[in-house]
């Protein structure tokens, strides 16, 4: 019987494709902290965000299939899964629109799954942890406004159009600050 903390990510992730509940555990053991985390950072209260790190982990064991296991990219899968429910989340709450999309299978597989390009390099935990003071140091370059557009998007989950209403600027301007602010943090994380 294999120990299954000495258990790679993937692997775990294929044990998981198989419903094994072992592996789901191992995994929740893991990552639930860091997912948390994350999902703290945008749910509006504790209680919320634990529902959410819940759904988060029935998502994996129910989708786990839809992964690319050729990629093995896991951490990115799983961050980006829990920031696309939390945020879906938010958006559900803070709208008033009655024609928001019904959440339903298709829909969570749509937009709440993460499709990752083939392009992003395979992160693990570790890695990630190791990368933590250089992203710091990138994002403490960037100026307030770079940070509270690149916040509104990512954390808030805001749309561009949102965030030009909010800040009470026109949409090209948003997209101007967004992508001024992505590539100075990508240049600041290459220095």
């Amino acid at each position: 019987m294999s120990n299954y903390s000495d258990l790679s990510d993937l692997d775990l992730m294929k044990k998981i494709a198989t419903y094994d509940s072992r592996a789901i555990e191992e995994l929740y053991n893991r990552y639930s902290p860091i997912l948390y985390t994350l999902i703290k950072k945008i749910a509006p209260s504790e209680e919320v965000a634990e529902e959410l790190l819940s759904n988060v982990f029935t998502i994996i064991w129910k989708k786990s299939d839809k992964f690319d296991f050729k990629s093995g990219n896991v951490y990115t899968w799983l961050i980006t899964l829990a920031r696309n429910r939390a945020v879906d989340h938010l958006r559900r709450t803070r709208s008033i629109n009655s024609d928001i999309e019904k959440y339903d299978e298709d829909y969570e597989d749509y937009f709440i799954l993460p499709t990752l390009s083939k392009k992003i390099d395979k992160v693990d935990y570790q890695t990630a942890l190791s990368f933590r003071p250089i992203m710091e140091k990138a994002l403490s370059r960037l100026t307030d406004a770079q940070k509270y557009v690149i916040h509104l998007a990512y954390y808030e989950g805001y749309s561009l159009e949102e965030i030009a209403d909010k800040l009470n600027i026109p949409v090209e301007t948003v997209r101007t600050k967004i992508m001024t602010a992505l590539k100075n943090l990508q240049e600041h994380l290459g220095s």
